[in-house]
């Protein structure tokens, strides 16, 4: 799938760099509890000065050593717990993993800092590097879709949590491609049962695209599959409020006219049933809106 390129990820980098910079003014080696919990044991040997980690992983950063900046941000997190350093630590190493294609780490990373530090300007940012570390892992839909569902079900907290942030928007456009991504997969899988004859199976997978993913771009072809499924097992009447729901939403489609077609090859025609599943699912929603 292709994947639309975010620009607001480097700005809110700026401004974490900008805002840590009084921070390695003020708290160094000095400022902070000297027999406080270490945490775990070091990577690169000795303790060092919090400020020399934070520059020495910004200086790699910059220099698009992603790897390598996230072992000096991780250091922060391991040598000075519980301070401001490790929570820009934190969230730097999860940059840095994005960045640098690890997105397992990012995940991880990222949704600790949210469970640390939920409170914080930055958890959004957290959080929505966590929803794109899952969406860069969307595989095409004749592929297992967990990872379009887990980014779903991340942009959706962000969402759901932060709905005013500089993220919202760009949340909202990748939900909708997600959505879209597992309604496809829907749609792959009733098609094939399908053209295998197995009605049952592919009016199930068809009803799933109307009930969960209604406003993406399968709608009209689930409609119009459903005309055909409900046809080959002679059950006219849901077959006609396919159909009928089809023409009502997109007069225009393509697919409504393969519909209508197909019931005239018939002898019948769409007729909406009130009471069938297909008119309760889209009663009240008006016309669909694609993605």
């Amino acid at each position: 799938m292709s994947v639309r390129v975010s620009r607001s990820m480097l700005p809110r980098l700026a401004i974490l760099v900008v805002a840590a910079l009084p921070l390695a003014a003020c708290e160094t080696i000095s400022s902070i509890n000297p027999f406080a919990d270490k945490g775990a044991k070091s990577d690169i040997g000795e303790d060092q000065p919090a400020d020399k980690l934070f520059n020495d992983g910004l200086a790699r950063l910059q220099k698009d050593r992603y790897e390598d900046a996230n072992k000096k941000f991780s250091e922060l997190d391991k040598q000075y717990p519980y301070s401001g350093w490790s929570r820009r630590g934190l969230l730097l190493s999860t940059y840095s993993s994005y960045q640098g294609g690890d997105y397992s780490e990012a995940i991880n990373s990222g949704k600790r800092y949210v469970q640390l530090y939920p409170a914080t300007p930055d958890a959004a940012y957290a959080q929505y590097l966590v929803g794109m570390s899952y969406f860069n892992q969307i595989p095409d839909v004749t592929r297992d879709q967990e990872r379009s569902a887990k980014a779903l079900q991340a942009m959706d907290e962000l969402l759901r949590r932060w709905p005013k942030s500089e993220y919202a928007d760009d949340a909202k456009y990748r939900v909708a491609v997600a959505r879209d991504q597992l309604a496809g997969k829907e749609m792959t899988v009733g098609r094939y049962y399908l053209q295998q004859r197995n009605y049952t199976g592919a009016i199930n997978r068809f009803r799933d695209v109307l009930v969960k993913y209604q406003t993406t771009r399968h709608v009209e072809e689930a409609l119009e599959r459903l005309t055909e499924a409900y046809m080959a097992l002679g059950i006219v009447d849901e077959a006609q409020t396919a159909a009928a729901v089809l023409g009502h939403n997109f007069p225009e489609s393509k697919w409504y006219k393969d519909a209508y077609a197909l019931l005239q090859s018939g002898g019948t025609e769409p007729r909406e049933n009130k009471g069938s599943w297909i008119s309760r699912a889209f009663r009240g929603a008006g016309s669909i809106v694609g993605l």
